[in-house]
């Protein structure tokens, strides 16, 4: 099989597997543990109340489709629902990796297709650290260019890339390669892990590299050691240290917990077993700019544009009932604020 076929089959593989409930950290996210203080006097009108916040530019929404599919024929059918969904509500969107179009440019053809059905949508890029190590920053912009994008962001996945059978774990030299990266590239940076979170002291080690963002992606929502464990050969190695394996990371609340508690010099994104909009307004809560999902919006462009639509209103009459009820006018009021205590530890 060609690299390039390989690849594809990849990315199909992981979509595949993605969508079935027992490759998800279902409920371990820690938003549960997360209880919003209901205001009985809000002192606010329901039409007062505004979704809206001021990112690296200006969104309606704090809400963002994460990055979950790229490089195969079945992605480019989901990317373009993504896409049409995304201009039309402003939210921001994430597309899958574009490692592909470093050793096939050809590749960028699914962005031209994707942009002349929706020429004003907000896309990111997004490439792996591992690949970024060895990749120049003018390659790199080649990718931000073919997108049009406004964002790039680059995954850390050290586990998925150990379980993965076709795995490149090289990190050797990653923080000097997001630094140069920040520091060259014409569009602003957003590091973010693949269901895994951060650490207290690895946030902050990203402290002065020149990132605008980083999106937490903690533990509780699709869990990439599980998904690559099944795509495994039957008794391998991999296969039977993926089991092992399958409760490991950070939860998305104690990574933002932790963020919370330090002095730091980008944004906190939050994504991970984010399900409703009351877990957006909790995310919010304990300090997010913006919060991401990946698994929903699939599941409901898979169904198709009008089933996005609907679980993009809801969600969002989820976070604006949620400031409401917490005496906020605004997101920004809401992660000032912070009405929010901890039930129980995580």
């Amino acid at each position: 099989m060609s690299p390039s076929l390989s690849f594809e089959r990849r990315k199909k593989d992981h979509i595949d597997l993605a969508l079935k409930q027992e490759n998800e950290a279902l409920g371990q996210s820690g938003f549960h543990s997360i209880h919003l203080l209901h205001e009985a006097l809000p002192e606010i009108d329901f039409d007062d109340v505004s979704l809206g916040v001021l990112s690296f530019q200006r969104f309606p929404s704090p809400f963002f489709v994460s990055s979950m599919t790229a490089g195969h024929k079945g992605g480019v059918a989901i990317n373009e629902v993504l896409a049409m969904a995304c201009e039309k509500k402003g939210w921001l969107m994430g597309v899958g990796s574009q490692r592909k179009q470093l050793s096939v440019p050809e590749a960028a053809k699914e962005w031209k297709s994707l942009r002349k059905k929706s020429p004003h949508v907000s896309l990111m890029g997004n490439i792996g650290l591992s690949q970024l190590i060895q990749t120049s920053t003018k390659e790199i912009q080649r990718l931000v260019d073919s997108l049009e994008a406004v964002a790039m962001v680059v995954h850390t996945n050290p586990l998925q890339e150990c379980l993965q059978p076709e795995g490149t774990p090289h990190f050797k030299g990653g923080l000097k390669a997001i630094e140069s990266l920040c520091k060259e590239l014409s569009v602003p940076v957003i590091l973010k892990e693949t269901g895994c979170g951060f650490s207290r002291k690895t946030l902050e080690r990203l402290n002065g590299l020149g990132l605008y963002a980083v999106d937490v992606s903690g533990y509780g929502g699709t869990h990439w050691g599980r998904i690559e464990g099944q795509r495994a050969p039957l008794g391998s190695l991999k296969e039977q240290a993926a089991l092992s394996f399958a409760q490991w990371g950070e939860s998305t609340v104690q990574s933002l917990l932790e963020a919370n508690s330090l002095t730091l010099d980008y944004a906190i994104w939050a994504s991970g077993g984010i399900r409703t909009g009351v877990d957006g307004a909790k995310a919010l809560a304990l300090g997010a700019e913006m919060v991401g999902l990946a698994k929903p919006m699939l599941q409901a462009a898979l169904e198709g544009p009008e089933a996005l639509l609907k679980k993009m209103e809801l969600l969002e009459y989820e976070l604006k009932t949620a400031l409401f009820c917490t005496g906020c006018e605004s997101v920004q009021k809401l992660r000032e604020k912070q009405p929010w205590v901890q039930k129980q530890k995580i």
